[in-house]
């Protein structure tokens, strides 16, 4: 039996653990009073844990009625190649079933990933970028 759990709700005292695992991949920026403002803002989250830590999370904002669009799916590197992210992004899938769209913007490299979850890359998606990093490595102009 799996010892990884899922949820759908993070309590007060676990954002430090969220940063821990953006801190886990790279992502620096991601503080503690950023990584509680975007959980606070986003109007779904899914969390796996091990026992009591926070080991991978991936979160959502919709408007609950035509569309969504999903964010950070991060899984700390212990844990990845498991079927944890997957899970979590289906968890997010089974909630948005009712919707028109669910829109994805996949880390580089990460694309064949939700390609097999049913994700396809859009003809008309456009990005504003104002780091320009970002923008030389997720758009084409």
């Amino acid at each position: 039996m799996s010892r990884i759990k899922y949820s759908s709700k993070i309590n007060p005292g676990e954002y430090q653990q969220l940063v821990n695992v953006y801190q886990s991949v790279g992502w620096v920026g991601h503080d503690l009073i950023k990584v509680e403002q975007i959980f606070v803002n986003s109007t779904h989250i899914a969390i796996a844990k091990d026992n009591e830590t926070i080991i991978g999370f991936a979160r959502a904002l919709s408007d609950g009625v035509f569309n969504a669009a999903i964010y950070d799916v991060v899984i700390h590197p212990e844990y990845q190649r498991q079927g944890i992210a997957r899970n979590l992004v289906q968890q997010l899938l089974d909630q948005f079933e009712s919707l028109s769209c669910i829109h994805l913007i996949a880390t580089t490299g990460n694309e064949a990933f939700y390609s097999k979850l049913g994700f396809k890359k859009l003809i008309t998606a456009m990005a504003v970028y104002h780091k320009p990093h970002l923008e030389a490595e997720y758009t084409e102009f």
